[in-house]
């Protein structure tokens, strides 16, 4: 048995020019930079090697030198395939400028691919990127003029569109762990994320490549528990042990065994955000959080949600997740994303992509950068500024519900959140929604065909999806709708009827946000006065997600009712009543149910015209007892 433990310097000797590398990483997670560091080291004092490829899944670097950024050197790279550029600005530089051939696909495309071109496939079908810049009919991700290579070609199989993405050809893999043994064995057991490294070891050593790993330490040979490698020993070349500088557990901490997930962490030490724009609009999309469901929340932005999600109560009523493979617990932010402490599981990062690309998630919220007026959403390139899309495609693609979270403007911007309303002292230089956004990286228009529901949340206002584009539907207190709303727009949007958002959102104190979600208040909804024998049903603000919140309803108002032995006249309040269209047949079922056992005169009521043919629709038979106000519907009953 051969020892597999060599030094950086004769790691960094076994890469040739014209190596195609893959790198392990998400963020500052998993990052191998010993041997990056060593490979550019080589570079800069012999020239060599030259004319490297590079295909990454997700973005590995701080925006800085750290991570694939030590790549950043003409002659080094000649092409390069990757999922999230934002963090790796020295090689994004060199794509824009026409200096490497570059290509941006999707990160969980990328990720997936690793385990086919292990398998000797030619490549993966995917629907992930049909109608998006990735779309080969809008230029197939390709980055620059010289990148001329397709990637991914667009497929018709019976009536169902697809694209192909092509197999990539690896010859080195640059990966990390924590422990190895002499043999090459490797265990993960301070690692924060497993991501794609067996994957990756299997595609390069199944191409006849060389796989290079880099660890915290060396044990014997087989001494290591066989249910802790990560990484068989078989696929290994070369094993090097780091300095601690350049094998941190994340770029913003440097261990902290909360991240390992082998121990729980106490309760409240993520500490509450503070009132401003950013808890604004992490706060409006905490009401769409589907209790008992799976949510994904994307890096920026839309980390504050679970911050919200924890100070309201709510993690233990929801699982989190986050792209590279972390399920349950509370996600962290900043160079910290991707970790994630008291988690029910962390799986490898493709198969997190396999249930996200399946429609396992029941709600997505995710950055907004730009938005137009057909609600399509840009994230990924702004002029000569490359972020990349990153997971961004696949997850907002195939959740079941979108939620795009976002200041209303940037550059600038400036504001308080004082006396339960907003102020906007200085307003943001750039506009964020546009006539056409730069490019696609979420098509409105596909989405709005399909039906998938999407909300935009800014600090000042909401806006919905609809298949004519954008509509109003929310406006914050202390905004002014034709200054503050349509005089920051390129192009009106849809107005009708405007609700003011919820004023919890705008005070200090807890929201109670749990009593709203979890309905914790339903039975003070439900009413009976037993001098005038009527029902009184206040589904003012109420949210119906399930099945099973439905049968609930009707389960407590039969409580009420039955042991009546009589029926009895109902008013109903629908102020602010929100149903998923999934579950409109099946409450009209059950009201029916209700109206026929329990029931004698029913008259409904909302302050939205737009519920009131909502009614008319779901309850067609009860048009015309449907009102405006309570009063209205008081007096049908009296009259």
């Amino acid at each position: 048995m051969t020892n597999k433990v060599v030094s950086a310097a004769d790691a960094a000797a076994l890469i040739q020019t014209g190596d195609t590398l893959t790198t392990s990483g998400f963020v500052g997670i998993g990052v191998p930079d010993e041997l990056l560091a060593a490979l550019e080291a080589r570079f800069l004092e012999t020239g060599q090697p030259r004319d490297l490829g590079l295909v990454f899944a997700a973005g590995q670097g701080d925006g800085k030198s750290r991570g694939l950024n030590r790549l950043g050197h003409e002659g080094l790279l000649r092409r390069v395939v990757g999922g999230h550029w934002g963090l790796i600005p020295k090689v994004a530089a060199l794509a824009v400028a026409g200096k490497i051939e570059g290509w941006n696909l999707p990160q969980g495309c990328i990720s997936q691919l690793y385990r086919d071109i292990a398998a000797g496939k030619p490549g993966m079908l995917s629907k992930v990127g049909l109608e998006t810049f990735v779309d080969p009919r809008n230029g197939g991700g390709a980055i620059n003029d010289i990148s001329t290579d397709p990637q991914l070609d667009l497929m018709q199989i019976g009536t169902e569109e697809l694209l192909f993405y092509r197999a990539q050809r690896l010859s080195v893999a640059l990966l990390r762990g924590t422990t190895a043994d002499e043999a090459g064995n490797i265990t993960m057991e301070r690692e924060a994320l497993t991501i794609d490294n067996l994957a990756q070891a299997m595609a390069v050593k199944n191409a006849g490549g060389v796989v290079i790993v880099q660890v915290e330490r060396v044990a014997r040979a087989r001494t290591l528990p066989a249910r802790e490698v990560q990484i068989p020993g078989i696929l290994v070349d070369a094993v090097v042990v780091a300095q601690p500088e350049h094998h941190v557990q994340t770029y913003a901490t440097g261990f902290s065994q909360g991240f390992t997930n082998r121990m729980r962490t106490p309760a409240g030490d993520m500490p509450p955000m503070r009132l401003d724009a950013r808890k604004v609009i992490a706060r409006r999309c905490a009401f769409e959080l589907p209790v008992n469901g799976v949510v994904n929340l994307g890096i920026g932005m839309p980390e504050g949600v679970a911050a919200v999600a924890a100070e309201e109560g709510l993690l233990e009523h929801l699982t989190l997740t986050a792209e590279p493979g972390v399920i349950g617990g509370q996600p962290a932010s900043g160079l910290d994303f991707g970790a994630a402490v008291n988690t029910d599981a962390v799986i490898p990062q493709n198969a997190q992509f396999d249930f996200y690309d399946g429609g396992g998630l029941d709600m997505t919220c995710l950055g907004l950068a730009q938005a137009d007026r057909l609600g399509n959403v840009n994230v990924s390139r702004f002029g000569p500024r490359l972020a990349g899309a990153g997971g961004f495609i696949n997850i907002s693609q195939n959740a079941r519900a979108v939620v795009f979270a976002g200041t209303f403007t940037a550059k600038g911007l400036e504001l308080a959140v004082e006396d339960g309303a907003v102020q906007i002292r200085r307003e943001g230089a750039a506009r964020k929604f546009l006539r056409d956004v730069e490019q696609v990286t979420f098509s409105g228009a596909r989405a709005a065909r399909l039906g998938q529901p999407v909300l935009y949340v800014t600090e000042r206002c909401v806006f919905e999806l609809t298949p004519e584009g954008l509509r109003l539907t929310e406006i914050a207190p202390g905004v002014d709708l034709d200054r503050d709303i349509l005089g920051q727009m390129e192009v009106r949007p849809i107005v009708g009827e405007v609700a003011m958002m919820d004023a919890r959102i705008f005070r200090p104190r807890e929201m109670d946000l749990r009593t709203d979600l979890l309905h914790l208040d339903l039975p003070d909804r439900v009413a009976l006065d037993a001098a005038s024998g009527q029902l009184f049903l206040n589904f003012e603000k109420m949210r119906l997600r399930s099945q099973a919140e439905v049968d609930r309803v009707g389960r407590l108002v039969e409580e009420r009712c039955a042991p009546l032995g009589r029926k009895v006249d109902v008013v109903v309040n629908y102020d602010g009543f929100r149903i998923d269209e999934a579950l409109e047949k099946p409450w009209a079922r059950m009201v029916a149910d209700l109206h026929a056992r329990f029931y004698a005169k029913v008259s409904r009521y909302s302050g939205s015209a737009f519920m009131r043919m909502k009614l008319g629709e779901v309850f067609p038979e009860a048009r015309t007892h449907i009102y405006e106000t309570a009063e209205q519907a008081r007096a049908y009953l009296e009259g």
